[in-house]
């Protein structure tokens, strides 16, 4: 499979990552969110997608942050509606 070069593909693919880890793992985040340790609870899925990403596109995309960005939007703003000492 050739890797993805073009930056709106990248972020795409970013996006549709961080959303399959918000389907999959709702109680952990919520949980993690509540706790005020999102990243910690869920740092196993979060490097599992990170390294999905990294195989799937140019290295040069990589690192412009697209997945960490994707991260924060989907699983951080999306869930602004849970309680939480960080709002």
């Amino acid at each position: 499979m050739a890797l993805i070069e073009n930056e709106d593909a990248a972020r795409r693919l970013a996006r549709a990552i961080a959303s399959d880890l918000s389907l999959y793992n709702e109680e952990k985040i919520a949980q993690g969110i509540a706790r005020d340790n999102l990243f910690e609870a869920i740092a196993d899925e979060i490097e599992e997608g990170r390294s999905l990403f990294r195989s799937r596109v140019a290295p040069e995309l990589f690192a412009l942050g697209f997945y960490d960005r994707a991260i924060v939007d989907v699983l951080v703003r999306s869930k602004g509606h849970l309680p939480s000492k960080l709002w």
